[in-house]
This record gives C-alpha cells, structure tokens and sequence, in this order.
C-alpha cells in the first residue's frame, strides 16, 4: 500500500462505549473507527475535520453509538458483509437492556481481504468472526483496527450473540500470521503490538 502519513486519533470511551479512533491524512477529512458517541463528534469539531466515512469493526451498540449523527450528517458508513443484517437484530439490541439505536444506514459492505481507499487512506479488510459472526479488523499502513477481536493481553467475549470461540480462535491466529509487526488499536483498553500480543497473549498461544 503507499504510504498516507496517517494520524490516528484515540477517542477515550465514556461509561460502557468502546475506545474510537479517528484518522486523517489530510488534516480536512476524516474516517472514524468505531464511533461510540458524542465524544467522536466533539473530537471532530475540536480538530477542524469532517467525517466522510465510518467503518465498524461490528455491530454492538458500544461501537455504533454515534452512527446516527454521522450519518445526518453525510458520513458513509461501512461494515463487514456479514455483520449488516445484524446491527439492528433483537438479539444485539437485547445484549444492552433493549437499547434502542439512531437510525442509520450501510452504504457498503466488506469481503475477506478487499482494499479500499478512503480521504486519502489505503486499508486492508480482514474478517475476523468469533467476537461476533461480522467482526472484521482494519489494516492501514502498520496499523490494526482490532475492534473486540484481540485486546491488550486478551480478547473479546465469545459468549454473546452470533460469537463462537473456536472461530475466534481461528481469527486470531490470521492475524498472528501477519508479516511483520503493526500497531494495534483496541476496542476496548489499552494500545499494544502485534510482536506483543504473540508473545504473551495466551488466546494467541491457545492450542
């Protein structure tokens, strides 16, 4: 991929929401991963950016808090192929006391390795099922968008709906198979590395 001089900007959760991160290579545009609420809106604000696009590593309401303003306000909004009739199920809405979601709608969807560039910024889709059936991770330069796939140390729950350990399983170890070292950006807790999280993640020594 040709390099972007991507910045990535981390926007902490408040309450239950997730961590959001947006990104930017021209200081105008922006993607936003994983808006989790009004705090990605005000972060937006702050920097002078607008949101073009969104993409969700999956559906949980924690993750598509804020999709429904972005959405009112242009923004397109992308998911993994498997993940879209999801979003809005009984089964997902019921896992936060019947929560209800804003409106939105998904302008594309995602296959397993498809490239796409957007403001400017050349990412990689990778489908990783086992958090839930849709979850996919993000590559951008030596980034990884992880989502509630792998975490700090840790991964994902697998005991909700649409989850499934042993694909989750076999979802991390594509991404332990990957060339090289990359960032990792959760979706919960802190930032660490790939090299990292194969050497002391047991979900990735898992056999």
């Amino acid at each position: 991929m040709t390099p972007t001089y991507m910045q990535v900007i981390k926007v902490l959760p408040l309450g239950a929401a997730s961590n959001s991160y947006i990104l930017t290579a021209d200081g105008k545009t922006a993607v936003a991963v994983d808006p989790s609420g009004q705090t990605v809106l005000d972060v937006l604000e702050k920097h002078g950016l607008e949101c073009k696009d969104v993409l969700l590593t999956h559906g949980h309401f924690d993750h598509v808090g804020a999709c429904g303003k972005l959405f009112k306000l242009g923004a397109r909004i992308r998911c993994a192929e498997r993940e879209k009739d999801l979003i809005f199920s009984k089964e997902y809405l019921a896992i936060f006391g019947g929560v209800t979601v804003p409106h939105f709608e998904i302008a594309e969807t995602f296959k397993d390795g498809e490239e796409v560039t957007l403001c400017g910024i050349n990412l990689k889709v990778l489908e990783t099922a086992g958090h839930t059936a849709g979850s996919c991770c993000y590559l951008a330069e030596k980034f990884l968008f992880s989502g509630d796939t792998l975490f700090y140390g840790s991964v994902g729950r697998w005991d909700l709906p649409t989850g499934n350990f042993s694909q989750l399983l076999k979802s991390l170890q594509k991404l332990a198979a990957l060339d090289g070292d990359y960032k990792i950006y959760c979706g919960h807790g802190e930032v660490t590395t790939l090299s990292r999280e194969r050497a002391y993640n047991p979900y990735l020594r898992y056999n």
